[in-house]
């Protein structure tokens, strides 16, 4: 095996017993053998977290009971032997001191949206990143999606004409009762503040949308105009956001990010319009992709169709028509930063997932978002 094709070593933080998003992550990494789990400080809890280690096959000596031991632990231990790269998937309020000590140690960092809970935090990250040379990625999976890798190609190639109009949502139902107050863990620590940040809906799913509306068009959003609401009796931060944008080059969309609409399970929805035609990519039906047109006839993209760019023939694995989906999307991204670390920077090379700045531009448009939503 050489060097460029080995697995490399992982050490994870949070992911443990009754962990949900954890387990994605060990899936994603491990599917094409870009990255393997060796280490682990997997619960706040010291006792869960060396447990949790042992239930996933962990050496004994390196399930460690909190992320400080984990990285002391493994900075011990000779160079090519110690975890290479740190993988954040605790809630918000965890993300900032993890990967500021792991920058500061040499580790390399993946970590799960949104980066941190505030600005400034995510400023400090920046500087760390840049101060490291470490290679630092973000987990919006969802721009590891072939079809919306050719969205991204088909809008800024120019096939639709300059964008005009966009429009995203990311619509879920599983808070529409007060779920945080029957001791659901995943719900409870999203509508704390003190370990989500200020967002509740806008922070957990209305930063994928903005990431979504940036990886596909480029755009800067210049100007928003927010109604941010809390629904749902009791609930402290917001479960119902709109937002009209207005983007650099003059167009103008809409934002919404919501998780009180009963039935809606995962409904990712995006649809850009150019002054010649349009793209449109359902979450839910991640596969296809379609373009229109003044005319027509609408064209159906589809993931391993011949003709499709580069970066989307790259991030599909079957034949056309075996659906491929989340845990695929999620493993593209841990594939291109594999490909980050053996290279030693992430600085060109065409490697393709969200970085430190993308993380950072997401933190600061919760931030404007909630707060001018809240004034």
């Amino acid at each position: 095996m050489s060097e460029r094709t080995r697995a490399i070593r992982m050490g994870m933080v949070g992911g443990g017993r009754d962990a949900f998003i954890g387990g994605v992550h060990r899936m994603a990494a491990a599917l094409d053998g870009s990255m393997t789990l060796v280490a682990g400080a997997l619960s706040s809890t010291p006792e869960k977290a060396i447990a949790s280690g042992g239930d996933l096959g962990l050496d004994e000596d390196r399930c460690y009971g909190t992320w400080e031991d984990m990285l002391a632990g493994e900075l011990a231990r000779s160079e090519d032997d110690r975890i290479e790269v740190v993988v954040i998937v605790t809630p918000n309020h965890v993300h900032f001191p993890v990967a500021k000590a792991s920058l500061e140690a040499g580790f390399h960092v993946v970590c799960d949206k949104p980066m941190v809970c505030t600005a400034a935090e995510a400023d400090a990250l920046v500087m760390a990143k840049e101060t490291s040379g470490c290679v630092f990625a973000v987990t919006y999976n969802y721009t590891g999606y072939p079809m919306v890798k050719q969205m991204r190609s088909l809008v800024r190639s120019g096939a639709i004409g300059s964008v005009r109009k966009v429009m995203v949502e990311y619509l879920q139902g599983w808070l529409a009762t007060p779920l945080e107050q029957t001791g659901h863990k995943q719900a409870a620590w999203r509508n704390d503040p003190a370990k989500a940040g200020v967002g509740g809906a806008m922070g957990d799913i209305g930063s994928h949308a903005e990431n979504l509306v940036s990886y596909v068009t480029g755009l800067g959003i210049s100007g928003v105009t927010a109604d941010v609401t809390t629904h749902v009796p009791d609930r402290v931060l917001d479960d119902d956001v709109s937002v009209l944008l207005t983007f650099d080059n003059g167009a103008t969309g809409i934002l919404t990010a919501s998780q009180i609409c009963p039935g809606s399970r995962n409904g990712l929805r995006l649809r850009v319009w150019g002054e010649t035609g349009g793209v449109d990519w359902q979450q839910e039906m991640p596969n296809q992709l379609l373009q229109t047109s003044p005319d027509g006839p609408d064209i159906v993209h589809r993931t391993a169709d011949l003709g499709l760019c580069d970066a989307a023939t790259e991030a599909s694995r079957l034949p056309g028509g075996h659906s491929e989906g989340f845990i695929e999307a999620f493993a593209n991204i841990y594939r291109s930063v594999a490909d980050a670390i053996h290279a030693g920077h992430d600085d060109g090379g065409g490697f393709d997932y969200p970085d430190v700045h993308d993380g950072a531009r997401g933190v600061r448009f919760i931030e404007r978002v909630v707060g001018q939503g809240n004034s």
